[in-house]
């Protein structure tokens, strides 16, 4: 089986721990992967003004790359990348006006008119992999961890791309257990993290995300899985200052939910990039003896 994948500017950098995990996990589950070429940066977010066509032309133009490759689906990962070129997608197939125009405006590429499925990455291990194969596949089951799973906002929202309803959380939940982890749901999975304000707004800097580690913490959840780089960010990276400010009562550790899966799937701990997580991530899966390849 072959993909085509779109992995978006950060999981090339600070997020790499992401996106190798990701690609070494279905290439063990039997996928090869293949990055369109010549990809560009989603935009980010999408855009909250209706006219503002201009600031669909980045994720368009991914899309175009997928289908010059012929692909019928992409499959990404970043939450925000997914949520961009979902909702691009679906502009692009339901307003023809705003169609043509993004068509003729960008006149040296080929038309497009939303022919591509965009597919988030857990949407794909369901449907393509399945969970029975999966847990089939697991070396290193991740027994004894109480694992929450953390959507935050853009896998949910809005509904049309939503990988499925608000206030569910059965697929990423689902492959967990396939994991041999228990699952552990908590009030605070799809509240937001704080996104951007954490740099832009001082005064309320990591209240947000308190609220989440706090909630998480006191409903029993030992340690947080999330497909954003912005929510590891301010969850994960952002734990000690907020410790240090009183913010929250105890650490939680923060994953991206593909380290994971690449550690039950017995792969090289290397490959995760565990030195871009806090030091108390990789400590806990030390101390639960999961750090070995098999």
């Amino acid at each position: 089986m072959k993909i085509s994948y779109y992995p978006g500017c950060t999981l090339k950098t600070k997020a790499k721990n992401l996106d190798i995990a990701a690609v070494a996990s279905l290439e063990a589950l039997g996928v090869e992967v293949e990055e369109i070429e010549r990809w560009n940066c989603c935009g980010a977010v999408h855009s909250l003004t209706a006219d503002d066509l201009i600031h669909q032309v980045a994720p368009v133009r991914n899309l175009i790359r997928a289908k010059e490759m012929g692909a019928d689906k992409l499959v990404t990962l970043c939450s925000m990348c997914y949520n961009t070129l979902a909702r691009a997608n679906e502009m692009m197939k339901n307003d023809p006006v705003k169609r043509d125009t993004i068509n003729r405006f960008m006149d040296e590429e080929i038309d497009y008119n939303g022919d591509i499925e965009v597919v988030h990455y857990l949407s794909f291990l369901k449907e393509e992999i399945g969970w029975e194969k999966l847990k089939s596949q697991v070396k290193v089951p991740l027994t004894d961890l109480k694992i929450g799973s953390y959507y935050g906002c853009t896998l949910q929202r809005p509904t049309e791309v939503g990988i499925e309803p608000l206030g569910h959380f059965e697929l990423m939940n689902d492959m967990f257990t396939s994991l041999g982890a228990e699952v552990v749901e908590f009030s605070a999975a799809a509240k937001c993290c704080g996104s951007y304000q954490v740099l832009s707004s001082l005064p309320g800097e990591n209240n947000a995300a308190a609220v989440v580690i706090n909630t998480a913490a006191k409903e029993g959840v030992e340690a947080l899985a999330t497909s954003c780089p912005l929510c590891e960010y301010n969850l994960g990276k952002q734990q000690q200052q907020m410790q240090d400010k009183g913010k929250i009562e105890q650490n939680v550790p923060t994953y991206y939910f593909t380290q994971l899966l690449a550690v039950a799937l017995g792969l090289d701990s290397q490959l995760c990039h565990f030195e871009l997580n806090d030091k108390k991530s990789l400590a806990l899966l030390e101390d639960k003896n999961y750090l070995v390849a098999a």
